[in-house]
């Protein structure tokens, strides 16, 4: 008797990583320094290009060497480009204080708490969650940390009448919405204010008007379909699963959590304030308003006082003139600061910070990485020839077309490369400067590409984020973009004519 042919397995398509995109990218980059004319402009005393005064010179065409030297580079710096040390550190030291953090669980029991706090009165939970989901993306880029969240909320979310795409909306439109209008976010915000050598505080009073109507258009859509799940179960966009639901998740299982303790307590505020501070530091007060010179008074005045000042230290900076350094070292007092409060060990707490900083490691080297296309753009001598490009062909494009435009074209590169950090790495070295010529702040134009990042991460399916909580809740993706189908329109057209407007203010 023969045995039967096996077919053979086809082979499905897989997205590569984004450091083999990157690294891609960097080549196709050093082959273009063979074919685009090398040129010039000339610059200011602080560095910044002079419009109109583009000139070619000799061309430097890189090679294997080049390519292989540029994401080292792009960490430490060379003549031509600021390395990305600062920022990589800084990415680090964050996932080394988030790793504290979670290490008391005080996240995960907060939300709990608030949860049982609410029992009964569950629809109010939805704009309150979605809230603090939004702080959470807006300042550190909560992304992966929501996934511990959708076991707790689903249940309690079909135990009250509303299904298990309520318990997720909930949670990745509030966080992402928070990303969209990223803030101070450090993976966002902070790569691209870097990249263009300005404070993340710069363009923070926009971005925060942009956070409040996004999220606002957000609440909104999620408690209507909620609201409309609870007065009929059969308008649920899951309803034919709802009594596989029902049997899959408990609500005995999420009324066992969310009890804090004290020290969790601590550890909570703690938190709070340590990214309150980094507001407080990263936005240039003085620059606003002269006499905004609070900090700068009290650093002097605390630098002069004998014995205490020496203590404190005598290089302190004031906050709003706060960059890198000084956020970096904030995260990590505050690490050692949570450590006593909780009364962690001291074996615990270093055994939480390396592994926070390992789950952020990647984050860190592809930092360096994406800055190598800058490293190979500017030794190979073609970045300025390129904005010579962009320059003439932005000639009587307005500031509000051009800011749309960029925020079109960082959709489908946010798709293309999906971290946010390696996507500003990657080109904000060259759309910034072209904002210049068309009249754009670069803070404007970090708001263009956080908001199409942002957007994209709400329903691209190389992210898992997005897979893991719709695997958890059992939702295919097909019946999760019909139903965010509305609300992306939406998001989009708020966010057109929000940046429209910001363009020419």
């Amino acid at each position: 008797m023969q045995a039967p042919k096996l077919e053979p397995k086809k082979r499905r398509f897989k997205m590569p990583s984004a450091y083999t995109i990157l690294f891609m990218i960097i080549t196709l980059v050093a082959i273009l320094t063979w074919i685009i004319p090398a040129g010039a402009y000339n610059t200011d005393k602080a560095g910044n290009i002079i419009a109109h005064t583009y000139k070619s010179v000799t061309a430097n065409p890189q090679g294997i060497w080049d390519v292989f030297m540029s994401p080292i580079y792009g960490m430490i710096g060379n003549d031509h480009t600021e390395g990305a040390i600062s920022i990589s550190l800084f990415i680090l030291v964050i996932g080394g204080f988030l790793g504290v953090v979670n290490k008391t669980k005080a996240l995960d029991d907060g939300i709990g708490a608030v949860v049982r706090r609410y029992k009964g009165k569950e629809k109010r939970l939805i704009p309150i969650l979605m809230i603090l989901f939004a702080l959470g993306g807006t300042t550190y880029g909560m992304a992966e940390e929501t996934i511990a969240f959708y076991p707790l909320l689903i249940p309690v979310m079909i135990g009250v009448g509303f299904d298990s795409l309520t318990a997720v909306a909930i949670i990745l439109v509030g966080s992402q919405i928070g990303v969209l209008a990223s803030t101070v976010n450090p993976f966002a915000t902070g790569v691209a204010s870097q990249t263009l050598d300005l404070s993340m505080g710069q363009g923070i009073f926009p971005r925060l008007m942009l956070l409040v109507i996004t999220l606002v258009v957000g609440i909104w859509y999620v408690y209507r379909y909620a609201s409309k799940v609870e007065k009929d179960p059969s308008k649920s966009a899951v309803f034919e699963q709802r009594e596989k639901d029902l049997d899959r998740f408990s609500v005995k299982d999420a009324d066992d959590a969310g009890t804090m303790t004290g020290r969790q307590k601590w550890v909570l505020s703690l938190f709070g304030l340590t990214f309150l501070l980094m507001i407080i530091g990263l936005i240039p007060w003085s620059t606003i308003n002269d006499k905004w010179t609070f900090f700068e008074t009290a650093t002097k005045w605390l630098s002069g006082i004998p014995i205490l000042g020496n203590i404190l230290g005598s290089d302190m900076v004031p906050m709003g003139d706060w960059y890198f350094s000084e956020i970096t070292m904030l995260f990590l007092l505050m690490a050692v600061i949570i450590m006593f409060v909780y009364k962690m060990k001291e074996a615990e707490f270093i055994d939480a910070f390396l592994g926070g900083m390992k789950d952020f490691l990647s984050v860190a080297i592809i930092v360096a990485v994406a800055r190598g296309i800058q490293v190979v753009m500017n030794d190979g001598l073609i970045t300025d020839t390129v904005l010579h490009w962009g320059e003439m062909g932005l000639k009587g494009l307005s500031e509000s077309v051009f800011i749309i435009i960029t925020y079109i074209f960082y959709i489908p590169m946010s798709f293309l490369i999906p971290s946010t950090s390696g996507l500003a790495s990657a080109t904000m070295g060259i759309i910034g400067p072209m904002g210049k010529f068309a009249g754009v702040d670069g803070s404007v134009v970090i708001t263009a590409y956080q908001a199409a990042s942002g957007w994209v991460n709400l329903i691209t399916p190389t992210s898992g984020v997005v897979m893991g909580a719709l695997a958890i809740a059992h939702i295919n993706i097909s019946v999760w973009w019909k139903w965010i189908a509305k609300l992306m329109i939406y998001l989009f057209i708020v966010t057109c004519v929000f940046l429209g407007i910001l363009a020419i203010l």
